[in-house]
């Protein structure tokens, strides 16, 4: 079978030790990201299947249309939404998604925590610049850590912040809050309470059609003026070009983001990067060893079961 994994930026995938599942069959791995549907289309020509990381490359009617070869889309964790599943279904292409985990993605949130509220990146700057110290940091122990969904992340995210000795507020639909409730963890009365209230605020919500643009410039600038916003969900959460304004408004005071509108972001070429107050990196939160074994793992397999006549964690 022949099988075709884009987006591989690290060129990780061939490192793995469950790469050897693929043992026998033809792989073609790209390490960079096009967009252009022909383009997109003439490296997935000859595929039999696909295995997606993530949501790096978004699979539309447009181009399954061009891909008559296709059979599956075997994607690694359980996201879709960035696939055209109905049109996938029409065209008699099996989808296979596996599970996630929320431990990469937590521990990443904690490490932009940390730096954001130490400023560990510009001061490592400054030293390796030949400079000494030129900030002040804060505190985290005896702030109050809001979490917004507290969902698997933002549930172990919620544990870190107890750890620090952090007062802990969580924020969402009905299912966070009971699910807060049930851990002793103390919830907001609702949304301008969270933004008002908040040291450190971290988003963990999921990317639907209700929650894209769910944080308003307002909510922004309702947070206090020494305040960390943290974003290691998806950048659409936020109103576009609000959290730049906010930050060069001084209200939060800092940003600390590891998601973006558009990826792979190069040439440093959106406009946090050019902020002192943001400490941004390239959506790094899945992008561990244990977490690639896994996701790669579980999509490895559900290729192999679809070759056996046995598919696995089907969507459609």
């Amino acid at each position: 079978m022949r099988i075709v994994i884009p987006d591989d930026y690290q060129d990780a995938v061939r490192r793995l030790d469950c790469f050897a599942k693929l043992e026998g069959h033809d792989v073609a791995i790209f390490r960079d990201t096009v967009k252009d549907v022909d383009a997109i289309a003439e490296r997935f020509a000859d595929a039999d299947a696909l295995v997606l990381i993530r949501e790096r490359t978004s699979i539309t009617d447009a181009l399954l249309a061009k891909l008559p070869r296709l059979k599956v889309i075997s994607q690694t964790g359980k996201g879709t939404a960035h696939i055209d599943l109905d049109a996938c279904k029409r065209r008699g292409v099996v989808v296979s998604a596996g599970t996630g985990s929320p431990y990469a993605p937590a521990e990443l949130t904690w490490a932009l925590v940390l730096a954001a509220m130490r400023r560990i990146p510009q001061e490592a700057a400054r030293l390796r610049a030949g400079g000494w110290q030129s900030t002040i940091g804060t505190l985290l122990r005896g702030r109050t850590l809001g979490v917004w969904g507290y969902g698997k992340i933002g549930s172990l995210v919620a544990g870190y912040g107890r750890a620090f000795g952090m007062r802990v507020i969580a924020f969402g639909r009905e299912g966070s809050l009971t699910r807060a409730q049930a851990d002793g963890v103390e919830t907001a009365a609702g949304k301008q309470t969270l933004f008002e209230s908040s040291d450190v605020l971290s988003l963990h919500l999921r990317l639907t059609k209700e929650t894209r643009g769910i944080v308003a410039g307002a909510d922004l600038a309702s947070m206090k003026r020494d305040a960390l916003l943290v974003n290691t969900s998806r950048a659409e959460l936020i109103e576009r070009g609000a959290l730049v304004d906010a930050l060069r408004a001084g209200r939060p005071g800092f940003a600390a983001v590891d998601v973006y509108e558009e990826e792979p972001v190069f040439g440093a070429s959106h406009p946090l990067l050019a902020l002192e107050n943001a400490v941004c990196t390239p959506h790094l939160g899945y992008a561990e060893k244990d977490s690639y074994e896994l996701y790669f793992g579980q999509a490895f397999d559900q290729v192999l079961a679809f070759v056996a006549s046995a598919p696995i964690n089907v969507v459609v």
